[in-house]
């Protein structure tokens, strides 16, 4: 893992930015969990793209709001009100949601605290199927 950056530098960049590394996180997490499960390529990848589209984001991101920190709940905001262009294959309040997951994931990223990402990573994750 990258070396952390304070809170305070991170809370001066762009939160579109914060969110952008969250996303690679979170890709790479859930593309490494899916290849413990030793599937094919075009499996892994059909099924790593489901977990990691804004429609599945936006569910785990309504279902971890009674569970995040405030300083969470502080970049998920910053991120969700960001203005931004949206995207073709969702909606905008569900790319807005994944946004601030993306966020939260990224922020935990770079300030480095392991034990709080892979808690919500492994929660991402465990909603499988559920979402």
């Amino acid at each position: 893992m990258k070396e952390k950056f304070s809170e305070s530098f991170v809370a001066q960049l762009n939160p579109i930015t914060i969110a952008s590394i969250g996303d690679g996180v979170h890709t790479l997490y859930v593309r490494t969990s899916l290849a413990e499960k030793n599937l094919p390529p075009d499996k892994l990848h059909s099924e790593s793209s489901k977990l990691c589209r804004a429609s599945f984001q936006a569910k785990i991101y309504e279902k971890l709001q009674g569970l995040l920190t405030e300083q969470e709940r502080n970049v998920a905001l910053r991120a969700r009100n960001h203005k931004t262009h949206g995207s073709k294959n969702s909606s905008t309040n569900e790319y807005k949601k994944a946004t601030a997951f993306e966020a939260i994931i990224g922020y935990l990223y770079l300030i480095g605290n392991e034990e709080r990402l892979n808690e919500i990573l492994k929660i991402s994750t465990s909603q499988e199927e559920e979402c």
